[in-house]
């Protein structure tokens, strides 16, 4: 994945990420990607300072600044839908569909999820789709024990 910095023919400046390099002169070029405060598809790359990593993967040698933030006009809404790209949306609903038909195919255990999860793996009870709340150490336990779990992806519109 690549991290471009971006600005539209408006001077606005946002960033977004790629696939790849192609992916986004890809996209430039079938006007999927937009200025999200101003919607111009006239949008170029700004000049970025490259992420250098030091020897052996042991982490950045520099650290590149963060763009500043280009404050959105008083009559564009802002908000977190605003500054998605398609891209990102996509993979918002894929998430929130997977989420959903977790939700409607299994049953909610609540915070009984751990000892449910024990007493199927163990056979003490019949294997079914479960879904409930565990702590960080109960799923570390969980895993350990080579119980399979998995979190519920959560979006950040859940938490209102």
């Amino acid at each position: 994945m690549i991290r471009y910095a971006l600005h539209c023919d408006k001077n606005h400046e946002f960033e977004s990420w790629f696939q790849s390099s192609s992916a986004y002169d890809s996209q430039v070029k079938r006007k999927l990607v937009t200025c999200p405060i101003c919607g111009s598809a006239k949008v170029d790359k700004a000049i970025m300072a490259p992420r250098i990593v030091g020897k052996k993967g042991r982490g950045p040698a520099t650290a590149p600044p963060e763009p500043a933030a280009t404050p959105a006009p008083e009559a564009t809404p802002s908000g977190p839908t605003s500054l998605l790209m398609a891209q990102e949306r996509e993979l918002r609903t894929k998430l929130k569909e997977l989420r959903d038909h977790i939700v409607k195919n299994a049953d909610n255990v609540g915070e009984r999820f751990a000892n449910e999860a024990r007493a199927m793996h163990y056979g003490d009870k019949e294997h079914r789709p479960i879904y409930g709340e565990a702590s960080p150490d109960e799923a570390k336990s969980l895993i350990d024990e080579g119980i399979e779990v998995s979190p519920l992806p959560t979006l950040p519109e859940d938490r209102n």
